[in-house]
């Protein structure tokens, strides 16, 4: 499906009150889990609280919950620290949550004082345009840019004059759930938008393709790497990577 497809798809199914998944019941009693991870944060993601409480009936033993519901970087590293706590790995948790803090401050401790911020634009949707969200933010702000449409809070549509308006000197195209391959063959639609060609980004020869799938849309240990490689993309001059796979430079000129 293309991605106003999905978007059509996904809208319809959220107006009529319907799930875009359905669970295993047979395979959930089988496998009779002493715990559950769960999560309440987007529905489009995964399945809802409501299904799972759902299908918790039919389990004959009731397992453990745990919701996973984080919408910043702190919440993240809180939750690895409730899955620590419920899976006795409770110190090996806290260990990862420091090494990971670590590792942000490092970049902080690099941008901060920065004078020079290039303007961001991260994109999680290509159609309809999809600003950033949740934990984004704070990765930019870490990764030392500026997303001026990024949101604290649910990435939302917005119009695509805003983008020309806020005329960004970096692009990151990251729809949500796509691995890099996927992003770089959605990617071509961007040509059609009027006034491509005149975005600083694209004159510059500064859009990326991300694994968003990997590097941003999962709340998990990895985000930290993602602000790794936004850093780099900000500031190739100051922090180097060396994971293959990770983004692509794209070449994209008016259509």
């Amino acid at each position: 499906m293309t991605q106003p497809e999905i978007d059509a798809a996904v809208t319809q199914r959220m107006r009529e009150g319907l799930s875009l998944y359905q669970v295993d019941e047979q395979l959930l009693q089988q496998v009779a889990p002493d715990l559950i991870l769960t999560q309440n944060l987007c529905q489009v993601c995964a399945p809802s609280g409501n299904e799972v409480s759902r299908v918790l009936e039919l389990l004959p033993e009731k397992p453990s919950i745990l919701w996973l519901t984080p919408k910043s970087l702190d919440e993240i590293f809180d939750n690895l620290r409730e899955l620590g706590q419920a899976t006795g790995r409770l110190p090996a948790a806290e260990e990862l949550i420091a090494h990971a803090r670590t590792r942000l401050e490092r970049i902080s401790s690099l941008t901060r004082s920065l004078k020079d911020r290039p303007r961001v634009f991260c994109m999680e949707w290509l159609d309809p345009i999809y600003c950033s969200g949740h934990w984004m933010p704070e990765m930019i702000e870490i990764a030392g840019g500026v997303d001026a449409l990024a949101r604290n809070g649910d990435s939302v549509r917005i119009a695509w004059d805003e983008v020309v308006k806020w005329a960004p000197e970096i692009l990151i195209i990251s729809p949500c759930g796509f691995n890099l391959n996927q992003v770089i063959e959605q990617s071509s639609q961007l040509e059609n938008y009027p006034g491509w060609a005149e975005l600083p980004a694209v004159r510059n020869g500064r859009v990326y393709a991300v694994d968003a799938n990997s590097y941003f849309a999962r709340p998990g240990p990895r985000v930290v790497e993602g602000t790794e490689l936004l850093a780099h993309l900000f500031h190739p001059d100051l922090f180097g990577w060396d994971s293959p796979g990770a983004f692509q430079r794209l070449d994209l000129a008016a259509a």
